[in-house]
């Protein structure tokens, strides 16, 4: 007499690349909560609420602005527009890449009891860091009227390298919550990275400004042609230079490959590690 038991075979399964892509899927509806869950919790506590968003790179460029334009006698025309347009870009990356990480490991208690996509925690830290950038996008408008910066048609095509660098950010996540779930010290290393990256890509300062020798490397930055290509329509009013495109599309999908296979082949272990 058969048994009516289903018999579950680990050898049938799909390969897991595309199961975790096939329930990502599914489980659409719950990044839509952690992304509304992520905002609130943002804003709940804070008393300028989402206008802190705002605030925050204005802050930041008020203060780069009289450092460097002022203390240091920086020239830069429209040093107000050049350096928000490569501060709002890098808050994403930061934010998004650093919360992916912590998102893992706050939800790794609830991956233990219950059947949840692992990789829907960095989705959804990734989706919120780009809803905080579109918020950013208000005081960059305003900003640039007041420097007379022209408005063209193609500053709306900043759509594409904000959507490389979602892309981007979320398989550098996944690769670096790999190892921190394993490796608590890697959220730790990884600030330090991010400080360093910071300084050695143009946000701040011209590309001119770098020793020549260090200048040829700036091409191995992935970063250096997200905000390129980002500010091109933001501070020229140009469209964005085919190169830095076709470098942040290969930067974007290589990551995005890499971070997934790394992850998705360790995503069965990750619940007892945490």
């Amino acid at each position: 007499m058969r048994s009516s038991v289903p018999i579950y075979d680990t050898l049938s399964r799909r390969v897991v690349f595309l199961e975790e892509l096939a329930e990502v899927w599914r489980y659409r509806d719950l990044i839509v909560q952690l992304v509304g869950r992520d905002i609130k919790v943002r804003y709940k506590r804070s008393v300028l609420g989402v206008a802190w968003t705002m605030l925050n790179p204005l802050g930041m460029m008020l203060i780069l602005t009289f450092v460097f334009s002022y203390m240091f006698r920086f020239e830069l025309p429209r040093y107000p527009v050049y350096v928000l347009s490569g501060l709002i870009l890098w808050n994403f990356f930061a934010q998004s890449t650093t919360s992916a990480v912590t998102q893992l490991i706050w939800g790794a208690p609830l991956i233990s009891r219950i059947f949840v996509p692992r990789t829907a925690f960095a989705i959804s830290a990734v989706v919120t860091g780009l809803v905080n950038t579109l918020i950013s996008l208000l005081p960059m408008g305003f900003i640039m009227v007041l420097e007379g910066v022209p408005i063209t048609p193609w500053q709306t095509a900043i759509i594409i390298p904000v959507a490389l660098l979602a892309i981007f950010s979320l398989g550098v996540g996944l690769f670096i919550s790999t190892f921190a779930v394993a490796f608590p010290d890697v959220v730790d290393m990884y600030q330090i990275v991010l400080l360093a990256w910071y300084f050695l890509t143009p946000v701040f300062y011209p590309e001119s400004a770098l020793p020549y020798g260090i200048r040829s490397l700036l091409k191995f930055n992935p970063m250096y042609h997200f905000i390129g290509a980002f500010r091109a329509p933001i501070y020229f009013g140009l469209p964005p230079e085919p190169q830095s495109l076709a470098a942040g599309f290969a930067a974007s999908i290589s990551t995005l490959v890499v971070g997934w296979l790394v992850y998705t082949a360790q995503a069965d272990k990750i619940p007892l590690r945490a």
